[in-house]
This record gives structure tokens, C-alpha cells and sequence, in this order.
């Protein structure tokens, strides 16, 4: 009897864990793209690196909320040059910048 309750209670535990977790159905490629749709932040993002840079290569590496803005890094040409801007809920973006050595460009 005593077995059976732990069983059941850990059953039921695991049940409710399971619930906590959450989904986002994105992966991340061989060279660490993030894969899936992207948010409007993110979108944001990349469509002012790639004006920026005049470069329409670029790839969602990684992004990382908060109210005061989304930090949003992407990569850019075959090299996946690192870029970091921050994209706000308005879609406008503002610090548009290379995270690369400019001096080894």
C-alpha cells in the first residue's frame, strides 16, 4: 500500500512539473541560428542590422527580454559577424552596434 501511494504521489508530481515547463518550439542550427519564427522584436532587429551593415545575410543568434527592451544579437555574412541591438515593443530599435574587432575587419 505504502508503494503505491509513493508511486501514485510521484506520478502526480511529475505530472504537475510537467506543466511548468515551457515550449517555444526554437532550436538553434549547427552554427548556433537560432531556428523558428522570429518575434517582432527580433524582426526588428534584423531588419536594421541588415540595413546597417547592407548585408541581407544575417541570422538570429540569440535574444533576451526585458520591459526596457530586447537585446537582440544576430550574426551577419558567412563568417556570422556578432551585432547587438536592442528592439522595443514599438518596433523601433536603437543601439545598432558591431560586437566584432572593427580593427580586424
Amino acid at each position: 500500500m505504502k508503494l503505491t501511494l509513493k508511486l501514485t504521489t510521484a506520478a502526480v508530481a511529475l505530472a504537475l512539473l510537467a506543466g511548468c515547463v515551457e515550449t517555444t518550439g526554437r532550436t538553434r542550427d549547427a552554427a548556433g541560428a537560432v531556428s523558428g519564427t522570429p518575434t517582432p522584436a527580433e524582426q526588428a532587429c534584423l531588419r536594421d542590422v541588415t540595413r546597417t551593415t547592407n548585408n541581407p545575410d544575417v541570422v538570429l543568434l540569440s535574444s533576451s527580454f526585458s520591459q526596457a527592451g530586447t537585446e537582440v544579437i544576430v550574426g551577419v555574412g558567412p563568417q556570422r559577424a556578432r551585432w547587438r541591438g536592442i528592439a522595443n515593443a514599438d518596433g523601433t530599435t536603437a543601439g545598432i552596434e558591431s560586437l566584432t574587432d572593427e580593427g580586424g575587419l
